[in-house]
């Protein structure tokens, strides 16, 4: 007569141990290892498919340019200036080169069929004021908008500055040279233009009367017009730093000095046009704040293994 067999022993080899309820815990433990890879494979999948790589610190914050020397930055805006306008009066005594390039510039205007000048000045020329206030234009706020411009972004935007800085020192030396190779006469001065010196006939002037002993400025330096390139560079160095809706508005700065220039006659279209080409020269030497390049990324399939150090990818 045989006995009631009882549990048998365990043996060597590891045997599943059944839970409270039947289930067999060795198979849900090798489940939740299995649902773990599966779910790391998938997150490295979707880290490798937007091209970004897992990790806490996947976009640094970018590094906070710091504010320049006060004192440098004033001996240098005040070095650059000398040298522009001591440059302008060793230009000086160019008047045979200067006219005969200005009888080539005008005689080019009307081969391309650009609008003539003097239709600018009758629009200026409908009342004295109006005209008054465009010499004024032209004599007072150059310099002071440009400067306070720079003064502006060195306060609260530095790295916006330290980029308008060099960009129109580029556009400031460039114009300079061109100053030098091709002197020339501005159209208030040119028979030819039938147009009238505004500014010594309504006010105010800042030209001497006799170009030739004018030790103030070179008359004889009107392409490019400096006047449109910095009033344009300083509309772009606005618009680039600040976010308002309304920034496109800061174009109407170099838009009113267009005008200012052609209608009092002291430039022509083509002076102008130098002007912009330069200034877009020089935003193509430096970069803009902000731009950084960027890195390719590097797509592997899910699953993959961590390429080691060095590996050539």
């Amino acid at each position: 007569m045989s006995g009631i067999r009882g549990p048998r022993p365990a043996g060597p080899g590891a045997t599943p141990t059944p839970g409270p309820a039947g289930h067999d815990i060795g198979a849900e433990s090798a489940e939740s290892a299995e649902s773990a890879e599966s779910a790391e494979s998938a997150e490295s999948a979707e880290s490798a498919e937007s091209g970004q790589a897992p990790g806490p610190e996947e976009n640094p914050p970018p590094r906070q340019v710091p504010r320049p020397p006060l004192l440098r930055e004033l001996l240098l805006v005040t070095a650059l200036f000398l040298v522009y306008k001591f440059g302008r009066l060793f230009a000086n005594g160019h008047e045979v080169r200067a006219f005969h390039n200005a009888d080539r510039v005008w005689d080019a205007e009307r081969a391309l069929h650009l609008p003539g000048e003097g239709a600018v000045q009758q629009l200026l020329m409908h009342g004295e004021p109006l005209i008054r206030a465009a010499n004024t234009y032209y004599a007072a706020v150059h310099f002071p908008a440009t400067a306070a411009f720079l003064v502006w972004l060195y306060l609260r935007r530095p790295a916006h500055y330290l980029w308008s800085r060099r960009v129109l020192a580029l556009l400031t030396a460039a114009a300079l040279a061109l100053h030098l190779l091709v002197p020339l006469a501005p159209p208030r001065m040119l028979a030819a233009t039938g147009l009238v010196d505004t500014a010594r006939v309504y006010g105010p002037s800042v030209y001497g009367a006799v170009p030739e002993t004018d030790s103030m400025a070179n008359q004889f330096a009107a392409m490019p017009s400096l006047h449109f390139g910095w009033a344009l560079m300083v509309a772009i160095g606005l618009m680039a730093a600040t976010r308002s809706r309304w920034r496109a508005l800061w174009l109407l700065h170099p838009l009113a000095t267009l005008l200012v220039i052609v209608g009092t006659a002291n430039h022509y279209w083509f002076d102008a046009l130098a002007a912009a080409v330069l200034l877009g020269l020089a935003l193509l030497a430096v970069r803009a704040p902000g731009h950084r390049t960027a890195i390719p990324s590097v797509r592997r399939p899910p699953g993959a293994a961590a390429l080691p150090v060095g590996a050539l990818r």
